[in-house]
């Protein structure tokens, strides 16, 4: 039986995770239930992948190294995803994994021009995510959870862009018919935001931004969460 594969990338900062768990624990939350048998695959570990024959669904987490370090199992993941987009698996890239899709399928990553996204952000679905499977009815504007310092530069030719905010435009994308990436985090739940900002309110206090402000500004996200549960129906009924 096909499986539906939660590629993990990175470990959360060890506060975070003594409290709430690391990223792929996140992301089982988030995917909600289903019938299909659901596999964590460490990618660190440079085990091998299944084959795209092998994946009902793939989602990528988000990770704290950069794309553009082009790391060897970073590089090999790139590779894999490539072969998954061709094959028509469904996949779900999240920050690190949006950024790998992008780049995997000719679109440019670097740091973003105006520095880190940080915090509970508005987000703006554009009239082009009217038909998106997963994208289609979401609010014109919701909230979604955001720590990023790269970003999506330049789409891919044949992207659809999917939504944006005044910082990020490009927040959600879609490839083909069942291929997405998303910059903002549909996984964190409010106190996982709060731990972020927390564990780097160093760092964020040095570049003049105010933690607190921050922290006061973090709500739940039950839009954006919302997108993984769909990704999962979506899988479930390919």
């Amino acid at each position: 039986m096909k499986k539906l594969y939660i590629v993990k990338t990175g470990t959360t900062f060890p506060a975070t995770q003594k409290q709430f768990g690391d990223f792929d624990d996140w992301t089982v939350t988030a995917l909600g239930p289903t019938d299909l048998p659901v596999e964590v695959i460490d990618v660190k570990k440079m085990g091998d992948l299944p084959s795209w024959q092998e994946c009902a669904g793939v989602t990528v987490t988000g990770a704290h190294e950069m794309v553009t370090d082009r790391l060897l199992w970073s590089v090999q993941l790139e590779h894999w995803i490539m072969e998954l987009v061709e094959h028509n698996v469904p996949f779900l890239g999240v920050c690190y994994g949006h950024q790998l899709l992008a780049q995997a399928t000719g679109g440019e990553v670097g740091y973003h021009p105006l520095g880190q996204e940080i915090g509970t952000a508005i987000v703006k679905r554009l009239p082009s995510s009217d038909n998106d499977p997963l994208c289609h009815d979401l609010p014109a504007e919701f909230y979604a959870h955001t720590t990023h310092s790269q970003s999506v530069l330049t789409l891919p030719a044949s992207a659809v862009r999917l939504a944006e905010n005044d910082f990020e435009p490009n927040h959600a994308f879609r490839l083909g018919d069942c291929a997405w990436g998303v910059q903002f985090h549909p996984e964190y739940s409010s106190a996982i935001m709060t731990s972020y900002i927390e564990q780097q309110a160093d760092s964020l206090c040095t570049r003049g931004e105010d933690p607190q402000q921050l922290i006061s500004a973090v709500r739940e996200t039950p839009e954006a969460a919302e997108l993984y549960r769909r990704f999962t129906r979506f899988v479930a009924a390919q």
